[in-house]
């Protein structure tokens, strides 16, 4: 498929890594707060896309996982969108409890700002 097909296309065929995965950024359907950002393969875009909520691969651990099965933080998916190049997804979401996103317990993932070597949080 050529760039100029790939930028034009409507079918949905997403271009996984090496590795068979993809990456995943979560974002608040609501006011557009980035949460997280994660890897998905096949499975898990599959899962994902069927049950709606959100399933990602874990990288360090080498398995399938859905968010929020220990933590009881699942995310519903509002829309799922992919890139020009089909290499990446947004996916925008309702939280589906406190709204913590991170394993800190943070609503995001993205709670430091980088000032030149140094980290504030924000």
């Amino acid at each position: 498929m050529s760039k100029s097909d790939l930028d034009n296309s409507l079918t949905f065929t997403p271009r996984f890594d090496a590795a068979g995965l993809i990456g995943a950024i979560v974002q608040d359907a609501g006011d557009g707060t980035v949460l997280m950002f994660a890897h998905m393969n096949a499975e898990a875009l599959r899962k994902t896309q069927e049950t709606g909520l959100i399933h990602f691969y874990s990288r360090s651990r080498q398995k399938l996982w859905m968010k929020g099965e220990t933590s009881g933080e699942t995310f519903s998916v509002v829309e799922l969108r992919v890139d020009c190049d089909m290499d990446c997804l947004l996916i925008r979401v309702k939280a589906n409890g406190k709204g913590a996103a991170c394993h800190t317990g943070r609503r995001s993932c993205f709670y430091r700002q980088v000032k030149g070597s140094q980290l504030e949080m924000v």
